[in-house]
């Protein structure tokens, strides 16, 4: 399960939290360039526009979680299972897979708008990496400073949605993620006033009283609404530092610690990295579940030109800064 949400200060900033039981041993991936995407169905883009992201590489590939281009477009897929259903190969359109949708659009697209006319023409078809890596159930949270749009494949065609929350989580379908939001829509930053009766003599008893109500557990559904109220209620400085670390705060109201998530017996799903990236400028922030120091891959400081991928491992390890010097003597 997974949360991903938009943000805006004086830079367009975007990401998400990959939630699940293991890793897949993802990295920090740049797409350069000349990279050839060799697309399954025909065709192979020799050029197109540099992407950094997160990775899982298979076979030379880069299978990505969620990425964004060096225009400041991003695209985050989440799991969507039970309710993905993807097209058949049809002659005569341009036949994408899944695995490849996401370097395929941001290779091509430049805004959002270019993003929705792309949309319009592809045909999304659940052709498997490999016997050993089906298409996975996903739908994406698409966006740019422009705003956000969420792409699902479902069984009666392809949908695309605005976005006006600027988040996405998993099931159910967006526009009902989307309608939920109604029955906490009395939900506020602000101290409550007693509405209930003049006949009683309520009292403010604790800080924090207007959002009594917004959900606190796991679900998917919950964990829109929290990420929804936090994003845009969120404050912070317009300085880098300022809106990073803004941003992994309003992932943080959704983070999943380990064991209070159990999806089989011993085994617990967690957040197993967080991402935030700089569209604006492509540099690629990220915390993982052992290390929460706030790490950062600048794609400008690659040869974008280039035609081989550059790969950052994942920093999984903890990372202590201890503060006081030793005891002098």
């Amino acid at each position: 399960m997974c949360t991903a949400a938009t943000y805006q200060t004086k830079d367009f900033y975007m990401g998400r939290t990959l939630d699940y039981e293991f890793s897949y041993g993802e990295e920090v991936v740049i797409l350069p360039r000349r990279f050839p995407i060799v697309l399954r169905h025909g065709g192979t883009m020799d050029t197109h526009y540099a992407v950094i992201g997160t990775a899982h590489i298979a076979d030379g590939f880069p299978l990505y979680y969620d990425a964004v281009n060096e225009k400041g477009l991003g695209m985050a897929g989440l799991n969507f299972v039970g309710n993905a259903h993807y097209a058949e190969v049809s002659s005569g359109r341009e036949n994408i897979a899944q695995f490849e949708f996401i370097p395929w659009l941001l290779g091509r697209c430049a805004t959002l708008a270019e993003a929705r006319e792309a949309l319009r023409t592809m045909n999304l078809v659940g052709t498997p990496f490999s016997p050993q890596l089906p298409a996975a159930q996903l739908h994406w949270l698409v966006a740019d400073q422009s705003g956000a749009i969420v792409v699902e494949s479902v069984a009666d065609g392809l949908k695309v949605y605005d976005d006006p929350a600027g988040v996405l989580t998993n099931n159910p379908p967006f526009p009902q993620q989307l309608f939920a939001l109604n029955n906490l829509m009395h939900l506020s930053p602000k101290q409550p006033e007693n509405l209930f009766s003049d006949a009683l003599p309520l009292t403010l008893y604790s800080r924090g009283m207007g959002a009594l109500g917004l959900p606190g557990d796991l679900s998917s559904a919950s964990r829109f609404a929290r990420a929804a109220f936090t994003r845009l209620h969120s404050v912070s400085g317009e300085s880098e530092a300022d809106s990073v670390g803004q941003f992994f705060h309003i992932l943080g109201s959704v983070e999943q610690q380990n064991g209070c998530c159990e999806v089989r017996p011993g085994e617990y799903e967690r957040t197993i990295y967080t991402s935030c990236w700089n569209a604006s400028r492509g540099v690629y922030y990220y915390t993982t579940y052992f290390n929460r120091r706030i790490n950062a891959v600048d794609m400008h400081r690659e040869n974008l030109e280039a035609d081989v991928l550059v790969r950052y491992p994942m920093r999984t390890q903890e990372d202590i800064f201890l503060q006081n010097s030793p005891i002098r003597p």
